[in-house]
């Protein structure tokens, strides 16, 4: 069985803990693979990897970063295809999807290569005689990022491209269930000619997240999973004196208007919902129906969903694959058995589905439950899978206080003709990212992507400007090169003349 072993100090290091996770096929349920599980000095091992790498990377002039940026960019293009066929073998989301992935990865990186304009700093002359202030931006040190199964290429690529433009260097830990995607990136960065330390991965569990939290020379830490496990990231790291940006989970609610094109609305919330299996931060968990608008709407995403094909990753027929585990899959069911118990109606129930030829994959259909509301347990948390509720509201106010009164804030979207309710909505709405007619509003690579509330620990959003300014501190240097002509000794309070 093939092993997935860590890459510290540019180049593959077997693990010596003893300990490992499996890796499974979701569409057949089969472990096909092994991970690593790093112990404590194995990640130490890969953080002085890094700080020793810092010595010059740190140092190193722009053109040196960007034309190694450049090279990644085009490496990552030329792999593209590999990298998504990894991503489907080990996380069981379409092909397509996976390709979707790594382009939104490439984003960043080409955000990278632009990062002299980033870093230009400012510069006031003149602020007082002979006198100017120069105000720079200057990398950390040692930065980690801890990454989530279910964009096992993306998310990764939302960190470490601007953390070493920036001119730190990296520490990576993706999660344990889906490790090759990350390997890959690494081995295509040391290709593109990324000096050996300056990335690095590590695989593990819990120890290893611990390790890197603890860690007292790795100056900050990204996170992007769960709100339990985000907060215990931001309370932890910054206890032991790190900055951290931990981006938590969601419930996406999608407002649909009684004015809206109800077709529009019912593809995107079928495309918001069940892509990638419901397995996403963004995805649109709820549809909050005004008046009368409920039953039409309805009736248009079953007759979409209905139509779903549902199977392997690597099928082009297939929409949308398994999910994850078996034991997310079964938790995940759950919640519409539940939902039913407490009231709900279940006009497409998803559990219990199969695919001929791979019933011990991980699948789960997709799932629409209607009449839900708030105090059920398929509203309140975060299902992380393709089960679908719709609640029903009489006005825009009332819609608007039910969502403001979840604790997650991460992205919304409004669907109307209404120009005047969309302006309203964008200002009310208490969430990080907003669409007006697009259901999943995740900003292009030059904003920043992050949530409000439960669905952010920390002061940056990732990525974009904010990116820049989590991964460099700012320095302001006053300067005063006296004339000749000056001198004297003068004990005096200094005056601005």
């Amino acid at each position: 069985m093939k092993t997935i072993s860590h890459w510290i100090g540019g180049k593959p290091v077997e693990g010596v803990s003893g300990n490992f996770g499996p890796v499974y096929n979701p569409a057949t349920g089969a472990q096909e693979k092994q991970v690593a599980f790093a112990s404590a000095d194995e990640v130490d091992a890969a953080v002085r990897a890094a700080k020793e790498a810092f010595k010059t990377w740190g140092s190193s002039s722009l053109a040196k970063r960007t034309s190694v940026l450049f090279k990644y960019r085009e490496l990552l293009d030329a792999h593209r295809e590999e990298i998504a066929q990894l991503i489907t073998a080990e996380h069981g989301k379409v092909h397509s999807d996976a390709l979707g992935e790594v382009a939104r990865g490439l984003e960043i990186v080409e955000l990278a290569c632009g990062i002299p304009e980033k870093l230009k700093g400012e510069l006031s002359t003149q602020v007082s005689t002979r006198v100017d202030v120069a105000a720079i931006r200057q990398s950390l040190g040692v930065v980690a990022g801890i990454t989530p199964f279910n964009f096992p290429a993306m998310v990764p690529m939302w960190m470490f491209p601007l953390a070493i433009a920036c001119g730190n260097t990296f520490v990576l830990k993706p999660s344990e269930k889906v490790p090759s995607a990350a390997f890959k990136l690494a081995e295509l960065a040391a290709e593109a000619g990324l000096p050996d330390g300056v990335l690095n991965v590590v695989n593990g569990d819990k120890v290893a997240v611990d390790a890197i939290l603890e860690h007292p020379d790795i100056a900050a830490v990204s996170f992007v999973g769960s709100t339990p496990i985000a907060r215990y990231i931001h309370t932890t790291g910054t206890a032991n004196g790190k900055r951290v940006q931990a981006l938590g989970g969601a419930k996406n609610h999608m407002l649909v208007l009684p004015d809206a094109d109800l077709d529009l609305a019912a593809d995107s919330a079928i495309n918001a919902a069940y892509g990638s299996a419901g397995e996403r931060c963004m995805a649109i968990s709820v549809v909050v129906a005004v008046g009368e608008t409920a039953d039409p709407l309805i009736g248009k995403i079953k007759e979409r969903a209905d139509k779903l094909r549902i199977g392997p990753g690597d099928d082009p027929a297939s929409e949308m694959g398994p999910l994850i585990t078996k034991v997310h899959r079964d938790k995940v069911a759950s919640y519409v058995t539940g939902a039913a118990a407490q009231g709900a109606d279940v006009v497409i129930d998803g559990s219990g589905y199969t695919v001929e030829g791979y019933e011990d994959g991980h699948w789960m259909g997709v799932s629409l439950l209607d009449h839900v509301t708030p105090e059920m347990d398929a509203y309140r948390d975060e299902i992380f899978g393709p089960v679908l509720s719709v609640v029903r509201v009489e006005t825009y106010d009332e819609a608007i206080a039910l969502m403001n009164n979840s604790p997650w804030g991460n992205g919304t979207a409004i669907f109307t003709r209404d120009g005047g309710a969309a302006r309203r909505f964008q200002m009310e709405v208490e969430a990080g990212m907003v669409g007006v007619n697009v259901p999943i509003p995740v900003p292009v690579g030059y904003h920043s992507f992050g949530g409000w509330k439960d669905s952010l620990f920390g002061d940056h959003h990732i990525y974009g400007n904010d990116g820049v300014h989590f991964y460099t501190r700012g320095k302001v240097v006053t300067t005063r090169w006296p004339d000749p002509s000056d001198g004297g000794i003068n004990l005096g309070f200094p005056s601005h003349h």
